[in-house]
């Protein structure tokens, strides 16, 4: 089959070398020229275990093609991919603002039947706004359907040639045989197929990560009752893991849980029940207490420049007490002049426990003992007025 699809970024890139890897003809579109090019001479732009030789190998037999040009990539295509980024607004509410921008400029390049499918993950309505932004230019008949991705950092390849299932939402039959026809060479040891509505589909995907991410929640709430009581929650976890209906996995208890999809995933799913007036009480809670073990950072310059490296995965404080507000513990890691003289009884108030990790050797020994802090510096002594009771 021809398969274009459009944004290159994670999601984007596997599912199109694992296509292409399968015998399709797959061009994936991006409008960052220079990374065009770059990709047009093997070179990789994101590092997944297995990724590269697939990548490399497609693209010297012919199947795996990259452009910056949209009409291109979709005129001889029958199937166009949206591998878009949706990243959280304010609200935490997913923006679907590349989607349906792409989705308005492929209205007026489609002049055949077409499947367009949203493989980014997109809350429940977007195929409808995707088909509305389609048909206000288009004057052939398409298909928009959902088809989300189930891929984790680390096993992308693997989850996407062997996936435990592949969802797709469509009531289109010519839409459910052309997408048979391209899943059938990935599930040929019987992993099942599942279509559905295109918003069951969407949904899905939200609810998968909610679920995971509360069970990780739940992990982290039962530590908690751990150290009080005296129990220990690594034997906990072996206990119940080995009870089928509950699994192994997703039960180690933590910082919380991060990454680049759980967090915006469950904002979203949330937001989206706020939007259709449901108070979904179970993911208010479980932000809230992942809210208490997520990392919470302030840089006087580097944070926007973290933020497009590790995304929405920690907690950016407007300044150093903020940062500190409720912290179990500061780790100072850099020396910038207004970490060198802070207020510390602001520090005291904010803080849950008296506790420094000090990368750079900021503070006197003799005054931190004298305020009260647990205080350990590089290649000097520890000041320890008592060990810190962690909650």
């Amino acid at each position: 089959m021809n398969i274009a699809v459009v944004g290159t970024g994670y999601v984007g890139l596997v599912t199109g070398t694992c296509f292409a890897e399968m015998g399709n003809h797959v061009t994936c579109v991006d409008i960052d020229a220079n990374k065009v090019e770059k990709m047009r001479n093997s070179i990789i732009p994101i590092y997944e275990p297995h990724l590269d030789v697939l990548f490399e190998r497609n693209i010297k037999q012919g199947r795996l093609q990259f452009t910056t040009n949209l009409e291109e990539a979709v005129k001889d295509a029958t199937i166009i991919f949206l591998a878009l980024p949706t990243p959280p607004g304010e609200d935490g509410s997913a923006d679907l603002s590349y989607v349906l921008g792409v989705s308005a400029q492929l209205g007026r390049l489609i002049r055949d039947y077409k499947i367009v499918i949203n493989k980014s993950t997109v809350p429940v309505g977007t195929a409808e706004k995707v088909r509305e932004a389609i048909a206000k230019t288009c004057t052939v008949h398409f298909d928009v359907i959902s088809n989300p991705e189930f891929l984790r950092e680390g096993y992308a390849v693997d989850d996407f040639m062997k996936p435990d299932r592949v969802v797709i939402g469509t009531r289109s039959e010519v839409a459910k045989k052309v997408m048979s026809d391209l899943y059938a060479p990935f599930v040929r040891q019987g992993n099942p197929i599942y279509f559905m509505d295109e918003r069951s589909a969407e949904l899905t995907k939200y609810a998968a990560n909610a679920f995971l991410a509360t069970k990780i929640t739940f992990m982290n709430e039962v530590s908690n009752l751990c150290e009080k009581v005296g129990a220990n929650v690594d034997a906990i976890r072996i206990g119940i893991g080995s009870d089928s209906r509950i699994g192994k996995r997703f039960l180690f208890a933590g910082i919380g849980y991060g990454g680049s999809c759980f967090p915006k995933d469950v904002q979203a799913l949330y937001r989206t029940s706020q939007d259709y007036n449901y108070d979904f009480k179970i993911l208010s809670s479980v932000m809230e207490v992942n809210e208490t073990h997520s990392i919470s950072a302030f840089d006087p310059e580097a944070m926007e420049n973290v933020k497009r490296t590790i995304g929405e995965v920690i907690h950016y404080a407007n300044d150093p007490y903020e940062a500190a507000q409720g912290a179990d513990a500061i780790l100072i890691a850099t020396e910038w002049a207004l970490f060198r003289t802070p207020d510390f009884d602001k520090l005291k108030e904010s803080m849950k426990e008296k506790v420094i990790f000090d990368g750079r050797n900021l503070y006197d020994l003799q005054r931190m003992a004298e305020l009260g802090f647990y205080y350990n510096s590089m290649g000097r002594e520890t000041v320890s007025p008592q060990i810190p009771a962690f909650s």
